[in-house]
């Protein structure tokens, strides 16, 4: 699933596209995925541990599928059956392993498979045989990049489990931590956003600006400590709340002026809602876990009500910007 400002439509070309992806993992036959919330860490947003628990499938649904049961194997099956179950090849304990899967992906299959990918696709564009493509490795996701003199193009896959069948995951991220154990997988709303700008430019006119608007703000981003990820979640208040139609070219220094002065009011109040979570307002096609729908939305703002000198540095920040 792409997701990120390259999928979104606002990505900056002059950074070099990275494209951001989410695969998701289901759980194979005889087993099934538990989210468990941690409450043990002291972080902004929510994490979980994904608890892989085996069950019986000499009944019911999969009993079609001639699926050996690992709770009750025959004594056939517990002397054939040499090779490492699931539970020790990906999870420590009983809990699925982020960096077991990365080491897994990156080692045997993604070999294979960009392997069968380059012969089949990979050779028949021109521009092949001037482009570099490197597999780097990596603890939490699997990397690929594209390089020719001095662009690049990096592909960055990221692991993820949906919670039901929302459009909120938790994924192989990092978190703010400085560390971040593997049984502990992040809540991302990345897909939730992604949905929220296609159903925007769907109902768009051609002339719309809304993603220039965010563009133009993120150039500016490398000499300011002002986050893409914050003008993002600025930008996204607005189409909620000012119709797609007033974003014309006609209306930009206008539309810039509502973000500019939108972002100055959170700083002044050291508070920015989260877009998604808690946000009765969404359009329908966003679908959310009833958890995530009903809680107060976090401050992105947070760390400025508790250190007085990262509030005066936003500040300095914004006025640069």
């Amino acid at each position: 699933i792409g997701v990120g400002s390259a999928f979104e439509g606002w990505n900056i070309h002059e950074r070099g596209i990275v494209y951001y992806m989410i695969v998701p993992l289901n759980p194979p036959p005889g087993h099934t995925f538990h989210l468990e919330l941690d409450t043990s860490r002291h972080i902004p947003g929510r994490t979980f541990r994904i608890r892989v628990e085996q069950v019986c499938t000499c009944t019911g649904q999969q009993q079609g599928e001639n699926v050996q049961c690992l709770i009750h194997p025959s004594e056939k099956e517990q002397r054939e059956n040499e090779e490492p179950s699931f539970l020790n090849t990906f999870c420590t304990g009983s809990y699925l392993d982020v960096e077991k899967i990365a080491r897994w992906f990156y080692q045997l299959k993604t070999a294979r498979w960009f392997y069968q990918l380059v012969r089949a696709s990979w050779g028949t564009l021109p521009e092949s045989h001037n482009w570099q493509l490197v597999l780097l490795p990596s603890s939490r996701s699997c990397k690929l990049k594209l390089t020719r003199s001095r662009e690049s193009l990096t592909v960055k896959m990221l692991f993820g489990v949906q919670q039901g069948d929302s459009d909120i995951f938790v994924s192989s991220q990092n978190t703010e931590a400085l560390f971040t154990p593997s049984t502990v997988w992040p809540e991302t709303y990345a897909v939730a956003e992604v949905k929220f700008f296609r159903h925007i430019n769907g109902q768009a006119p051609h002339d719309s600006w809304h993603l220039k608007c965010l563009q133009f703000l993120s150039c500016a981003l490398p000499d300011t400590g002002i986050s893409s990820y914050t003008l993002k979640t600025v930008v996204m208040h607005l189409l909620n709340t000012v119709p797609v139609s007033q974003w014309g070219s006609r209306q930009f220094l206008q539309r810039l002026g509502d973000t500019m002065q939108y972002l100055h009011c959170s700083l002044l109040e050291k508070s920015l809602d989260h877009f998604i979570v808690g946000n009765h307002s969404l359009p329908e096609v966003i679908r959310l876990p009833p958890d995530v729908q009903t809680s107060d939305p976090p401050n992105l703002f947070h760390h400025l009500v508790q250190d007085l000198r990262q509030y005066d540095v936003a500040m300095t920040h914004y006025r640069e910007l």
